[in-house]
């Protein structure tokens, strides 16, 4: 007999809500929840395949243990101990640094992986800590970081309500958004032009995104910074800044005007590839628009001025007095986020606290850039210990990270390396210990990043579908027990993590006089949580202690685990609002237009319009049925359009001697891959596109679909050399290549 359960989808950034039908323990089929308060039944073929990728026979089901050399199935009491008899002599004889971590796109999709990261980093004590942030969107980070004071402060376009959106480097219809969480994105953006507003999308490639717009701008891949210095340098130079509203939250404004001034539409086409009166045209539009947001991502972000083209996309929201407003860019508001403070100054964000030990990469937000994990791994200095170990959640770099084959030897070099993942692949087959978390079907889920980034404000939360199947451990249980082995704490009750961090959080709301517990007694407060379990305590603990909670009773009608477990379709909090100044932390207290590290590296960005590449440049391209490497081994999210091939204009194909669907050796700084040519008119003349993810052809992963249909590692083509500097970001975009035909 089937039944259905409701589930929060964590297969990408929408967070759509979720009806599984589900036979005995197998999920058969999964649908829209047209209920979901948030996503109103929209579902993409990613969801839908939910089952698929729940019951994916090549997910691993116990925990693996090398000896002799092989990994061999073990039980969890003898994964644990190997892990603690792995990681421990580590620390107490070259010191926490020598340990790395390194953290994965999918940990931002799970509780467990929100909850407990941060724990086993303190508890640890190292600064070498690498996720996939630097591959992606750290630049988004640190120019919030300078510009507002607090790294997660991301403003989001009002997409509901805009009159005009300005996309660059953005594919929200392949990608359903990213650093924006909108279920629908596609329905949202046909939404704006049926009621008159105007999309531009700017991107090297004629996506599906740009082919729905009103204009799609072809520019030539890195030069965003560019083109948004130049609409700033307009607003100046025609008297279009209004900063309306924001007037008494920003200072610099002045210092912006002298900053930009060089960057004329007309200094900047030859590097852009876009005429100087259509850069003027941007600009007046953006201006002329009764609302209008700027949005960007990860082609603006993976580029040699990706800090800055991620400033300056702010830069413009506030110069048309568009951030903060409805319509235009405002900071979501989440359940789970802390209690607001009053406005004023704060501790304002810092770079560079540390630096990594080979190539003295500053630090950004805490972390170090993927890039330099190998060096980190596979050079001896004098400064420091090598990474001699590793502990890898939910990450695979080998095909994330530039030059995946230097990365794939520097792995066999470690001591110990243990790696939390549900796959034998590129990565975790290098480990000492894997540690298998269960489908997730058979875990709860609650979007605590996402929801930071959300188009509306609302939480939902849902428990498991299915049961845990027994001689499974539940990820959270699984990272609590790591943290217990890699801190020196290994067989204490994994509940005692769950209890330190509820004890250390009241702790300190009631000493906080802007708190809603402020002067009452923390033990009493934790009995009063809710729950079955540590995490379910954390959640309702969160919930309380946040802008909507009830406070512990101090706000009846107030959030809190028990009300949002009756309302299974979640829980509506209303549209985004202005908030300003409460999400300023900046040292002044406003909005910093021009920070130093940015007045700095605007030089650099000045030299690039003079620069022109003679040759072809790599970008790189999602699709709707993938989500980086994570999802090719189940067979209905590949094939068809999704394949591995590099996609050539046809003139270049010509000038080359490329045939459509023959091989095409393609060459970089870090090496060379063959794969199929697809001839398309969809990339600018001068471009070519190659996915991200692919690569699945190393030995020793049970990956058996994946495996089949391997593709190449684009990342390959790179060596790892080419960083944004401010962040510390790969450069995946707009690098050189060669192309040639292999017969």
């Amino acid at each position: 007999m089937s039944r259905t359960a409701l589930r929060i989808c964590p297969l990408c950034e929408a967070t759509c809500g979720l009806t599984l039908t589900i036979e005995g323990t197998r999920v058969t089929r999964a649908r829209g929840d047209r209920e979901d308060v948030f996503s109103n039944g929209f579902i993409c073929p990613k969801g839908a395949a939910f089952g698929a990728v729940d019951g994916d026979p090549d997910r691993l089901r116990t925990p693996l243990v090398r000896r002799n050399g092989e990994l061999r199935e073990a039980t969890w009491a003898e994964a644990f101990d190997a892990v603690a008899a792995g990681i421990r002599p580590v620390v107490e004889r070259h010191g926490p640094h020598a340990v790395g971590v390194v953290l994965g796109n999918p940990n931002v999709h799970t509780m467990a992986g929100a909850l407990y990261p941060p724990v086993l980093l303190a508890g640890l004590g190292t600064r070498s800590l690498f996720t996939a942030s630097t591959v992606d969107q750290m630049p988004k980070h640190v120019s919030s970081g300078l510009l507002f004071g607090d790294a997660g402060a991301i403003p989001v376009p009002d997409l509901d309500h805009t009159d005009h959106l300005l996309l660059i480097g953005a594919n929200p219809l392949e990608s359903n958004g990213s650093l924006c969480t909108a279920p629908d994105f596609p329905g949202k953006l046909k939404a704006l032009r049926a009621r008159g507003g105007t999309l531009t999308v700017v991107d090297p490639r004629r996506t599906r995104t740009a082919r729905l717009a009103d204009r799609h701008i072809a520019i030539r891949p890195g030069a965003d910074a560019l083109l948004l210095a130049a609409m700033a340098h307009v607003l100046f130079e025609e008297g279009l800044v209004r900063l309306g509203d924001l007037s008494d939250h920003v200072q610099g404004v002045d210092e912006l005007r002298d900053a930009v001034s060089d960057f004329t539409p007309e200094a900047v086409t030859a590097a852009c590839d876009v005429d100087a009166a259509l850069v003027r045209t941007l600009a007046r539009e953006l201006a002329a628009a009764p609302t209008a947001a700027v949005y960007g991502r990860i082609g603006s972000c993976t580029v040699p001025y990706g800090t800055l083209a991620s400033w300056l996309v702010d830069v413009l929201n506030i110069l048309t007095g568009n951030l903060d407003r409805f319509g235009g860019a405002l900071f979501p508001q989440a359940a789970t986020d802390r209690t607001p403070r009053p406005a004023g100054p704060g501790r304002g964000f810092a770079l560079g606290r540390w630096h990594s030990r080979v190539s003295r990469h500053p630090e950004a937000k805490g972390e170090l850039p993927l890039s330099a994990l190998a060096e980190e791994i596979d050079t001896v200095t004098d400064e420091g210990t090598p990474v001699r170990a590793l502990i890898a959640v939910a990450a695979n770099p080998v095909l994330s990270a530039p030059d995946g084959d230097r990365l794939d030897k520097a792995l066999d070099s470690l001591d110990f390396m243990v790696s939390v993942d549900p796959y034998l692949n590129e990565t975790s087959r290098h480990a000492d210990v894997v540690l298998p978390p269960p489908p997730p079907s058979q875990s709860p889920h609650h979007d605590f990043a996402f929801n930071t980034l959300a188009v509306r404000n609302q939480v939902r939360y849902t428990r498991p579908a299915v049961p845990l199947e027994p001689g499974r451990m539940a990820e959270t249980e699984i990272l609590a027990r790591l943290t217990l082995a890699v801190t020196g704490m290994h067989g204490a009750d994994p509940r005692a993590v769950d209890d330190l961090v509820i004890g250390q959080t009241l702790g300190k709301a009631v000493e906080d006089p802007h708190s809603p517990v402020h002067g009452r007694d923390p033990e009493d407060l934790a009995a009063r949580l809710a729950g079955d379990s540590g995490p379910e305590r954390r959640l309702d603990m969160m919930l309380r202690l946040g802008p909507y909670g009830d406070g512990f009773g101090a706000r009846p009608d107030g959030l809190c685990l028990e009300r949002l477990l009756d309302r299974p379709h979640g829980i509506d909090l209303g549209p985004l609002r202005p908030r300003l100044p409460q999400p300023l932390k900046t040292r002044s207290g406003k909005i910093e237009l021009l920070p130093r590290p940015i007045a700095d590296d605007l030089p650099r960005l000045r030299r690039a319009a003079g620069e022109r590449p003679a040759g072809l440049v790599l970008v790189g391209r999602r699709h709707l049925r993938s989500n980086n490497s994570w999802m090719h081994n189940v067979p209905a999210l590949t094939g068809g359009s999704n394949r591995c091939t590099v996609q050539v204009h046809p003139e270049d194909a010509e000038r080359l001697g490329l045939r459509d669907g023959e091989p095409v050796r393609v060459k970089g700084a870090g090496g060379a891959v063959t794969l199929p040519a697809e001839v398309t008119d969809g990339v600018r003349r001068g471009v070519v596109s190659i996915p991200h993810g692919w690569g699945h052809d190393r030995p020793g992963t049970r990956l058996g679909h994946a495996c089949a249909d391997p593709g190449v590692n684009v990342n390959q083509l790179l060596d790892g050399s080419l960083l944004d500097p401010l962040s510390g970001n790969a450069v995946l975009n707009g690098v050189p290549v060669e192309l040639t035909p292999t017969g």
